[in-house]
């Protein structure tokens, strides 16, 4: 004869399983619905190329002496695939141009990497609406005198 008790141990951990399994379930689908992935330069020149919406996000390091400030204070850079280190620029087919109307981050600079968020115009430009400036993950303090 099976006891009140184990039957009733047996439906709790029925009940707690079913919860965790239903609330692991939510945080995954939450998770995955707000992931933002962007997209090298390389992929949105590659023909075909079809994005997910209208606005999209494109990663790249900015190109030296790309840099220009126009007249309607709209500020133009070039953008293109990560390299190794030391490699030249030089000739790259995957290379965009973005304009972009604001101010930009502190950390954005020539020769480091950069993320727009914007669209591509007829005239094969990036209209950027959101830059963003990536640092890398060495902390290095000021050194005091």
């Amino acid at each position: 004869m099976i006891s009140k008790n184990r039957n009733r141990r047996i439906a709790l951990i029925c009940v707690f399983g079913t919860l965790l399994i239903l609330g692991l379930f939510l945080i995954m689908t939450a998770l995955n619905r707000n992931l933002q992935f962007y997209y090298h330069p390389s992929e949105v020149l590659a023909p075909g190329f079809e994005p997910e919406s209208e606005t999209y996000k494109v990663g790249g390091v900015v190109v030296p002496g790309t840099l220009k400030t126009l007249r309607d204070l709209t500020i133009q850079f070039s953008i293109v695939d990560f390299v190794e280190a030391g490699t030249s620029f030089e000739n790259n087919a995957s290379e965009i141009l973005v304009a972009y109307k604001g101010v930009l981050p502190d950390l954005f600079a020539e020769n480091e990497i950069t993320v727009v968020t914007g669209k591509m115009t007829k005239n094969n430009q990036f209209t950027a609406r959101e830059v963003l400036a990536k640092h890398d993950e060495n902390y290095k303090p000021v050194e005091m005198d």
